[in-house]
């Protein structure tokens, strides 16, 4: 695996130069994630997309470093995808929270959960989403692992209490979503919020159009 640093990308090119394959009428684009805030954020953004749900096993080792583990699972959909799909551009895409170098991924229960949010609390930690875009007949395969800083309150007992009783902390890196609930847990986050809620849908629309395929798509 390729050494995946805090924004490292790659590219992959196939027969040839990239830019010397012509923009396709209409490219059909897919989301490989079952996550409906994902697929939420793209239509919010005017993205036409389909949904395929990858059949893969993440790696979840919390010792892995952060980064690497969600390049390498934004990867492993974004491909899985796209062998079903060759003449498809597919995003695939993968989100952990990191308290330094260590990965919060879905808790297992809720003593679990109480036990990641009194590790924030107070504290500033950071969100990993890694994102994939794979066109297999048009040689193209890049990743890179967007950041953002996210600064919790300082929190109570019955806060964290309160907090579980809103939110099903069970289905999410680090047992917290910041779309929900996030005045009792949250102080401040860095902008856009997309991408804690697992999509920087603003990177994908800005290397859409970089690679000049943001106008073709089609779900």
């Amino acid at each position: 695996m390729k050494d995946e640093s805090k924004g490292g990308s790659w590219l992959v090119k196939g027969g040839g130069d990239l830019h010397d394959v012509p923009v396709p009428a209409s490219l059909r684009f897919i989301l490989a994630s079952a996550s409906p805030r994902r697929t939420e954020l793209l239509r919010e953004a005017g993205l036409p997309h389909s949904v395929e749900v990858a059949a893969v096993t993440e790696h979840e080792d919390p010792s892995t470093d952060p980064r690497v583990m969600v390049l390498h699972n934004a990867r492993l959909k974004a491909l899985a995808v796209a062998r079903k799909f060759p003449a498809a551009l597919v995003l695939g895409a993968d989100t952990t929270v990191a308290l330094g170098d260590s990965a919060l991924n879905k808790p297992a229960d809720l003593a679990e959960s109480r036990a990641m949010l009194r590790r924030l609390s107070g504290r500033e930690h950071t969100v990993h989403t890694g994102v994939c875009l794979v066109s297999l007949e048009r040689g193209l395969q890049e990743a890179a692992d967007i950041t953002a800083w996210v600064r919790f309150k300082v929190l109570s007992e019955d806060d964290i209490t309160r907090y579980q009783a809103l939110v099903n902390t069970l289905d999410k890196a680090g047992a917290y979503g910041i779309q929900e609930g996030r005045e009792i847990i949250i102080e401040d986050y860095q902008r856009p919020i997309s991408t804690i809620m697992g999509l920087p849908v603003e990177y994908v629309t800005q290397r859409l159009e970089a690679l000049g395929l943001r106008e073709v798509l089609q779900a």
